[in-house]
């Protein structure tokens, strides 16, 4: 779980504070541990563990029956959300083949196949295929941020009236309130976070808020 380091005393204080709530943290199932130390090796961008828990314990609050997840990459948060809600079903997209095959190694050691249905592809061209397992008691999105807005658009619809979708990376490892980002890149894609997050925050169908935790996640309710 790589980070990126922005300078400045509350950054450092903020980073202590997630090191404390680490901490005092239960440990995970080996399987997840062991997951958490492969995506850190290999550099795969996996939720933060303060970050998901706060994911799961908003589900648990919400007893979530049917979740949608986009972006399954190695499939660490599918699994949290089986492991904590063994009752649901969940619906994750992904169009990494490594990772999908990676992904599908995990579920089938963890005895979860029959609870997490994974799709293969574009999450952009997989409408149809997650409208057939929907309903949706919760979505969340963790794939591509350039592309959060059109995935909040198109998955939406698929949402029951007292659901919510929860958003990861919305905060970009503070970088959204920089004003000076040297990598062209990186500023391109920081623009279209808070594109997305002034956008969502606006919506007039949905009330969100915007936590600091993890690399800051948004949850919108329906109005």
């Amino acid at each position: 779980m790589s980070k990126w380091i922005i300078r400045g005393e509350g950054s450092l204080q903020n980073d202590k504070l997630h090191t404390y709530i680490e901490k005092l943290t239960n440990e995970r199932h080996p399987l997840l541990m062991e997951m958490e130390q492969y995506a850190e090796e290999n550099g795969v961008p996996i939720m933060e563990l303060v970050g998901i828990e706060a994911l799961l314990q908003l589900l648990r609050i919400q007893q979530a029956k049917s979740i949608l997840e986009v972006g399954t990459a190695i499939g660490y948060s599918a699994l949290r959300m089986a492991l904590t809600l063994p009752e649901s079903k969940i619906v994750t997209l992904e169009r990494d083949e490594e990772r999908i095959k990676l992904a599908g190694q995990y579920i089938q050691r963890s005895g979860r196949e029959e609870q997490i249905i994974q799709l293969t592809g574009d999450a952009l061209e997989l409408e149809q295929e997650v409208k057939h397992h929907g309903p949706y008691d919760a979505i969340f999105i963790d794939a591509a941020k350039g592309q959060y807005q059109r995935f909040f658009e198109m998955y939406a619809p698929f949402l029951k009236d007292d659901g919510v979708i929860v958003t990861d990376n919305v905060l970009f490892k503070g970088l959204v309130c920089e004003d000076e980002i040297e990598n062209k890149r990186i500023r391109s894609l920081v623009k279209k976070i808070n594109l997305f997050n002034e956008w969502l925050m606006s919506h007039e169908d949905y009330d969100t808020v915007i936590l600091p935790v993890g690399d800051g996640i948004a949850i919108s309710k329906k109005r």
